[in-house]
């Protein structure tokens, strides 16, 4: 997809040319806060061209990026609309690709809606770093979203209703199956309700202690999670740089930076050869 992106052309086209294409990876509020939107082209104009490519109909064009921006336009009754123009074929998934990432950088898609661009991109790159490479996302996050697809449907329609983060339902479902063949779907619920509330550390304490401790009842192991261990807390200075990186990093795991920064500690002393006996 490398050289298809490098190969483009911007020039104004009308608006009755255009159609919105299937591999735009918004699939829901394209309308939301529309006339915001175009209030402000109104006044500023087109900030950003919107990305299109020729459709299989002669002198149309699908539009790859832009659905938000392009009925913007409409509701102005603009007669043009200017716009990236790829040079060669984009198959569905590499416009979702496309899409994608250029919804990534404007921070602005639904887990959902990443859940399924994810997917379909694995299920063309078969890997989870060739759709890392492709989309700037990062090896595991991509294997996160992917992973959604084999959530018991309990977990599913937490996920969905936004009571638990993907993160959590998938530790919640490994230990609620730890050690067996089938998950128990009562158990996971209640990890997950219960991990909702959790610090990043806490769930994975919570994991430990139901696969290192299968004597231990669900209860147990959340109390345990909850209250067991002492902390210590210890104040680590950073430079900027160093400060802005640990933020980044902590962001694209879902998680607070103490947290964030526990776990780098924790796995490089294990690296090490100081991890727990």
């Amino acid at each position: 997809m490398g050289k298809i992106k490098e190969q483009r052309t911007v020039r104004e086209i009308d608006m009755n040319l255009l159609d919105i294409g299937k591999g735009q990876v918004r699939t829901k509020d394209a309308g939301k806060d529309l006339d915001e939107l175009a209030e402000s082209i109104r006044v500023m104009g087109l900030l950003e061209p919107i990305v299109v490519v020729a459709s299989e109909t002669k002198g149309r064009f699908e539009i790859l990026t832009g659905q938000r921006r392009f009925l913007a336009h409409k509701q102005l009754k603009k007669k043009t609309i200017m716009a990236t123009i790829l040079d060669g074929a984009v198959t569905e998934e590499d416009a979702k690709a496309i899409s994608l990432t250029e919804n990534l950088i404007r921070r602005d898609l639904s887990q959902k809606e990443l859940i399924d661009a994810c997917t379909s991109l694995y299920k063309k790159y078969g890997s989870f770093q060739a759709v890392a490479d492709e989309t700037g996302l990062k090896a595991s996050i991509v294997s996160r979203f992917v992973k959604y697809d084999s959530l018991i449907p309990a977990l599913k329609k937490m996920v969905d209703a936004g009571n638990v983060d993907l993160k959590a339902a998938l530790r919640a479902q490994n230990a609620a199956g730890a050690g067996s063949e089938k998950v128990d779907a009562k158990d996971a619920v209640k990890l997950a309700k219960e991990m909702s509330g959790m610090s990043g550390l806490q769930q994975k304490k919570l994991v430990q202690t139901i696969i290192t401790k299968p004597e231990a009842s669900v209860e147990e192991a959340i109390e345990d999670a909850k209250t067991g261990g002492k902390v210590t807390q210890i104040v680590v200075a950073l430079t900027a740089s160093t400060h802005g990186r640990l933020q980044d990093y902590a962001k694209s795991e879902g998680t607070n930076q103490d947290d964030a920064a526990a776990g780098l500690i924790e796995e490089g002393l294990i690296s090490k050869g100081f991890g727990d006996d």
